[in-house]
């Protein structure tokens, strides 16, 4: 059988899992194609001209997001490696003032192993209760369920995306929806 050539396109008939969580992958697919394959100036580069947002600046705010998302709001546990070690202030700006300091392997890897950690708590979570079970983010109406932490992070990369297509953009001229067919992040990224 041949390998599939859009591996990032959601199923036509899926369960609500699979809807969901093909959803979340188009969009961590389509934003690793809009930031793939940049050096450091690329990666540094604020191309709006009104913000100092920058590509290197979403892969390490989305990869913190990731390991935050599917450990801390799912379990209560602490995110723990590898943010541990990065030297974080706690401000709410730190990931994208700081990515300026990292490689582009180093962010690429931050990124690539934050999804891919997330996918296996995701589909840890699933197997063990399903979209509506609780998880340990809670507010005033009482404990999250799992499909609220999915639909958060598609709404976080749902806007971020749109960010990256217009930094990509102004970077190389790179304009596109998706990915083309066949398209692999360099270097491998978490795609298996």
């Amino acid at each position: 059988m041949a390998e599939n050539e859009t591996p990032w396109e959601p199923p036509f008939a899926g369960t609500e899992a699979e809807q969901l969580a093909g959803a979340l992958n188009r969009l961590r697919a389509t934003f690793r194609w809009k930031a793939d394959g940049l050096d450091a100036a690329g990666l540094r580069l604020a191309a709006v001209p009104s913000s100092s947002l920058t590509l290197g600046g979403l892969l390490k705010h989305l990869a913190a997001v990731e390991d935050y998302i599917f450990t801390v709001k799912l379990s209560g546990e602490p995110i723990g490696p590898p943010w541990d070690d990065t030297g974080s202030d706690g401000s709410n700006d730190w990931e994208f003032e700081s990515a300026v300091a990292d490689s582009p392997e180093e962010l690429y890897a931050l990124w690539d192993g934050a999804v891919r950690r997330s996918e296996e708590r995701l589909a840890t979570a699933l197997t063990h209760g399903g979209l509506d079970q609780e998880v340990h983010a809670s507010g005033p109406e009482g404990h999250a369920s799992l499909r609220r932490l999915v639909c958060d992070l598609i709404e976080e990369y749902g806007r971020h995306t749109g960010h990256a297509d217009l930094l990509r953009e102004g970077v190389d001229g790179r304009v596109g929806e998706d990915p083309e067919p066949g398209w692999r992040p360099a270097p491998a990224g978490w795609w298996r």
